[in-house]
């Protein structure tokens, strides 16, 4: 990730971004051009937006997709998550941003896995309303979920094929295999050679 060579505001990067065709994730006055994303990424994303979006139906909640800002104001950053869900009624009157997310997930990719298991949810940690979050493999089926226990610490539990994943924050199971389906896994190395 390489930042602007710029200090900005969070109005700066706020009315920038809302007049920008790329959008760039903000943390501490820096802004960081985000990358486009893989097929499988996207099928992933989109998989798990569509289940989220018939359970979550009428249960006050909503989901939201990749172009959904998530403001951290403690750490003074903006991210874009794949997948993003809140329960609160008050985000409903935000147009840029939300702040109160009880679910945020993350499709690793090569060039952010390492941000999005380090820094980025070092960030999300301080959002108090954030019970859950997800991190999905594009490239093997493999999801973790780190879930904040009564004492506030964070748990890992993993997950595979055959398995289904109870989100507990927003009370609704999903089946890996759902979250995986159409997704096409480039065949490794040993198995071309």
């Amino acid at each position: 990730m390489i930042a602007s060579p710029e200090y900005l505001t969070v109005t700066e990067y706020l009315a920038f971004e809302r007049t920008s065709s790329l959008k760039h994730e903000y943390r501490s006055g820096q802004m960081y051009a985000m990358a486009g994303a893989s097929n499988n990424h996207v099928i992933i994303a989109g998989n798990l937006f569509s289940i989220l979006r018939v359970g979550l139906r009428g249960r006050g909640c909503r989901p939201y997709i990749s172009d959904t800002k998530v403001r951290i104001e403690k750490t003074n950053s903006y991210y874009y998550p794949d997948i993003v869900v809140s329960c609160n009624p008050k985000e409903s009157g935000l147009n840029d941003f939300l702040k109160s997310p009880c679910l945020v997930v993350e499709v690793l990719s090569d060039t952010t896995e390492a941000f999005d298991r380090g820094d980025k949810f070092r960030d999300y940690r301080a959002l108090e309303s954030l019970d859950e979050y997800v991190l999905v493999s594009q490239n093997i089926v493999a999801v973790e979920v780190f879930r904040r226990n009564a004492s506030g610490q964070w748990v890992l539990s993993t997950y595979e094929v055959g398995d289904s994943i109870h989100l507990q924050s927003i009370d609704m199971t999903v089946d890996v295999a759902e979250l995986y389906e159409d997704v096409e896994f480039e065949p490794s190395p040993s198995v071309l050679g």
